[in-house]
């Protein structure tokens, strides 16, 4: 049983088998979630989940809301922290899963680290769970689940209950209770795109909270589908046309996916990072300005066309992160897209010229090594009529094209300042982070 195997590989996994780089790394992911979720200390749907937070919840407990501050239970506390680390389109991606696993993992784990007074190691380890549980079940689904499915709601339920499993010390019959109950509450679909609706962030407080609240019912007894992902009716049935159950149990403890993730540069989905990349390394190796282009096609893999074909003209801010052709337009026009050329300009008149300029069309090479490798390649004709060509096979942030950390200390201090907290308290946070192993106690981050 495949389920069963990532079941005890969770329930059993312990500091020690975890390889030193592996907990760095992890600790860097965590500093990068932090600062995502404090860039949206002021997003309008993340307040709205804060809002019903505080109308549902205690008013005061032992778990903190990063962006209020303000003191609560587990559950809401880990459903407004992961509700706002995927706002800004920012955190961490794996390829191969296609999964976002910093916005359904951390949250729910270090809210109930919170409560239980874990120390940093058992925090540490746990976050490593829930990694390599998410990222499994990710791969397993496949690429079919993703055409309609938002891998971060359905895997993330799994990989939060595995998190939170492992804090609460879960055997590996309980773990696998505990995946059965996250995974018959696994949802989430892109329609949303169409609408430029607020669902992302539900997408991820839902996952967060079924997947806390699935292995707190374990621990009481409560029991789940022992199959419920290879099951005769199980998520790979009702949600994939190629499922694959090796992916489950993939040289569990000898490759870690964790390692594997990547780092978000640009502010907007991770399908148009290749892309813009490769236009930037091309308008730089040509000195090319904005107003030179004629035509910009950028060769994706048919995962990009699936999910970035839905937005056309972006009626939001949101939604403009899901167009290839508006961030195109920002790194054209201002060599880079992050959330200050996003707020400012995803509809100015310079910008939205280049988005009409920019097409997308498949590519049989490119789809090929997708999910596992995203590759980056544009074709440009210039005014003056010439045809340019440009290619990226790892986009910044790749774990072979990586953020050092001085690098992820600037994003953070970046989207900590777009959030309003100073340079101060972010900095002081880095240090805090860095240093999570040696915290016999997991206390309040921002104090």
């Amino acid at each position: 049983m495949t389920t069963r195997a990532l079941a005890a590989f969770a329930a059993k996994l312990s500091v020690s088998q975890i390889p030193a780089p592996v907990l760095r790394r992890a600790e860097d992911l965590i500093l990068d979630w932090l600062g995502s979720v404090l860039a949206s200390t002021n997003a309008r749907p993340v307040l709205a989940i804060e809002a019903f937070a505080k109308v549902m919840g205690p008013t005061e407990g032992p778990c903190e809301v990063l962006i209020s501050r303000r003191r609560t239970s587990p559950l809401f506390a880990a459903m407004v922290n992961s509700a706002a680390s995927h706002y800004v389109e920012q955190d961490d991606v794996h390829n191969g899963s296609v999964f976002h696993p910093a916005a359904v993992v951390i949250g729910p784990a270090l809210a109930v680290a919170q409560a239980i007074g874990a120390s940093g190691e058992q925090f540490l380890t746990a976050v490593v769970a829930g990694y390599e549980v998410g990222i499994r079940v990710g791969e397993f689904l496949g690429r079919s689940h993703y055409r309609t499915f938002h891998t971060t709601a359905t895997a993330g339920t799994l990989a939060a209950a595995a998190a939170v499993g492992k804090l609460l010390g879960l055997t590996e019959d309980q773990m696998l209770d505990a995946f059965g109950s996250a995974g018959t509450q696994s949802a989430g679909v892109w329609e949303f795109l169409r609408d430029a609706a607020d669902s992302k962030q539900l997408h991820c407080a839902h996952a967060a909270g079924a997947g806390l609240m699935s292995a707190y019912l374990a621990k009481e007894g409560f029991t789940g589908a022992k199959r419920v992902l290879e099951g005769a009716q199980g998520l790979g049935v009702g949600m994939s046309s190629d499922t694959n159950p090796a992916c489950l149990v993939d040289r569990l403890g000898e490759r870690w996916t964790l390692a594997e993730t990547s780092f978000k540069y640009h502010a907007s989905c991770r399908h148009t990072h290749p892309a813009a990349d490769a236009l930037l390394l091309l308008m730089q190796q040509h000195k090319l300005k904005a107003t030179d282009l004629a035509r910009v096609v950028t060769h994706v893999h048919q995962g990009a066309i699936d999910v970035l074909g839905r937005v056309v003209v972006p009626a939001t801010v949101h939604q403009a992160k899901f167009s290839m052709g508006t961030v195109l337009g920002l790194i054209a026009v201002h060599g880079r897209a992050g959330l200050t050329e996003f707020d400012r300009d995803f509809l100015a008149p310079e910008v939205a010229a280049v988005r009409e300029k920019v097409g997308m069309t498949f590519d049989a090479e490119v789809d090929a090594a997708y999910p596992a490798r995203w590759i980056g390649r544009v074709s440009v004709t210039t005014i003056d009529g010439r045809t340019l060509h440009a290619r990226v096979d790892e986009p910044k942030g790749d774990p072979g094209n990586t953020l050092s950390r001085p690098e992820l200390a600037d994003k953070m201090e970046r989207l900590a300042a777009y959030g309003g907290v100073t340079i101060e308290e972010a900095r002081a946070l880095c240090g805090r982070i860095w240093h999570l192993a040696e915290a016999p106690r997991l206390s309040a981050l921002r104090g």
